[in-house]
């Protein structure tokens, strides 16, 4: 028997249909039809979720000359659901609790990196410059990648801090214990008014970002203009980092639980995101640099970070759909 008429006979066995198997897999019923017909054939990992929800082995599955039904509970096996136990449970909000504020402060330092090169380059071009141009490329330089050097690490350190926790991104089944979602429901709800206000702060305070650049229409003093660009800065680098600590935090809880941006169709989208986000931001990093470097206008190369984030969010909406049709195939 081949795979095809294995997944129509233990569909069937089940009581669903090909549109209800395609909504538990998270791909469309299209896709099932075509497995049904033997006009393709599901890779890996959905061989393995077709083990999961049918109970029977991998073998059994890809093995035509199996014909009998080969059963399995065996837990241990790299197939088994994996299951959250409470004390899990709270040790992975612990961890995302301080990878949060670990996060916030080393996106901070990125933000803050290219200040010292640009209010220096600023003040070099006084009629009286106290810094020469290139001291203050040298200077600005060595801070903006010393400040780099220190926020890479962080970032590593959290990557590795949730490794053990890695799987919740990924489309590999769990459940949790018996207790593990009311008291996960708990905390989510206990958080939610915190969450709440910092996304209220952050906002503000992104918005309030804007009146440097209103002080940057009314004074041609460089000294000002130094000033108010890194104001710019600080503040937006505060209003990114309360966004990580809230979000990361709510986000733990709803990936444990598959709410929101973490149900199985979302994860799909965001391993997409995740890479053409690490992209798009080394790109748009690498242009800024470039384009600083070869016309020397730091106080004024600065928009392509502000027209880069305002283009970011469409980027991402553009990811949905590319996400979505590889899913489906």
């Amino acid at each position: 028997m081949i795979l095809a008429d294995k997944i129509i006979k233990l569909r069937k066995r089940n009581g669903w249909s090909q549109e209800e198997l395609a909504d538990k897999m998270n791909i469309s019923r299209q896709a099932v039809s075509k497995w049904e017909s033997a006009q393709t054939i599901p890779d890996l990992e959905k061989i393995l979720q077709l083990s999961l929800f049918f109970g029977v082995t991998t073998d059994y599955l890809l093995k035509d000359e199996i014909e009998v039904e080969e059963s399995t509970n065996d837990t241990s096996s790299d197939t088994a659901i994996k299951r959250i136990s409470i004390e899990e449970a709270n040790a992975y909000i612990e961890q995302r609790k301080e990878a949060s504020w670990r996060i916030a402060l080393a996106t901070f330092l990125c933000i803050l990196s290219p200040i010292t090169i640009m209010v220096l380059s600023i003040l070099s071009e006084l009629p009286n410059p106290i810094i020469t141009e290139t001291t203050a490329g040298s200077v600005g330089l060595t801070v903006l990648f010393a400040l780099l050097l220190c926020a890479v690490p962080i970032y590593i350190y959290c990557g590795f801090k949730n490794q053990p926790y890695a799987f919740l991104d990924k489309n590999i089944p769990f459940e949790l214990e018996y207790g593990v979602k009311g008291l996960v429901t708990e905390k989510k709800n206990a958080f939610r008014p915190t969450y709440v206000a910092y996304n209220i702060i952050a906002t503000c305070l992104c918005i309030f970002s804007v009146v440097p650049l209103v002080i940057l229409s009314f004074t041609e003093n460089e000294i000002i203009v130094a000033a108010a660009l890194a104001l710019l800065m600080v503040i937006v680098g505060i209003g990114a980092g309360m966004f990580i600590v809230a979000g990361t935090q709510n986000a733990s809880m709803q990936k444990l639980l598959k709410e929101g941006e973490f149900t199985e169709k979302e994860k799909n989208r965001t391993s997409i995101k995740e890479v053409v986000g690490f992209c798009y931001w080394g790109v748009l990093t690498a242009i800024y640099l470039v384009v600083s470097f070869l016309t020397s206008h730091w106080k004024l190369t600065w928009i392509i970070f502000a027209v880069g984030g305002i283009l970011f969010p469409i980027v991402m909406c553009i990811c949905n759909p590319i996400a979505d049709k590889k899913n489906k195939d």
